[in-house]
């Protein structure tokens, strides 16, 4: 069950990926309604969430993975590199507290498979706020993207 739980985790992860390779750099700073987290705060916000919940359940898991600050200068690149680590780490979490801590994650409640669901919602709703942007911002993700999006047994 464990195996299912990271796979299903890292095909979310690659579903963010898949989306993001679609973007060019000067779309990163597009917003919805002209506020808010712009798109590159909204990928780099999902990746530093991740080192929150790692720094809280299994700290030892954060080396080598560094914060995005939004002062500092976002591409997709970037964006990719980071995601690709803090989901990498991620998984180990998972497999660490499935495996070895009852099934639980250290900091939240109630169980990893909890956890899981936790962060897939999460990363949909960054997805979401995103794709709202991008239209707005007169940049909508082309069709094939959008239902690419949708496609989890081939990402």
């Amino acid at each position: 069950m464990t195996e299912q739980l990271i796979e299903t985790l890292s095909i979310n992860n690659r579903i963010n990926l898949y989306l993001l390779s679609s973007l060019k750099d000067e779309f990163l700073k597009d917003t919805a309604g002209g506020k808010g987290r712009n798109v590159g705060e909204q990928f780099a916000h999902i990746h530093n969430v991740r080192l929150m919940w790692l720094k809280v359940s299994a700290s030892d898991l954060l080396k080598g993975l560094n914060k995005i600050e939004k002062e500092n200068p976002i591409s997709v690149k970037l964006l990719e590199k980071e995601l690709k680590a803090s989901g990498a780490a991620i998984e180990k979490l998972i497999e660490q507290s499935c495996n070895n801590n009852n099934g639980r994650v250290k900091g939240f409640k109630p169980h990893c498979t909890a956890f899981i669901g936790y962060l897939i919602s999460h990363d949909s709703h960054h997805r979401g706020q995103i794709m709202l942007a991008l239209k707005q911002s007169g940049h909508p993700v082309d069709k094939k993207i959008q239902f690419g999006l949708w496609e989890w047994g081939v990402r």
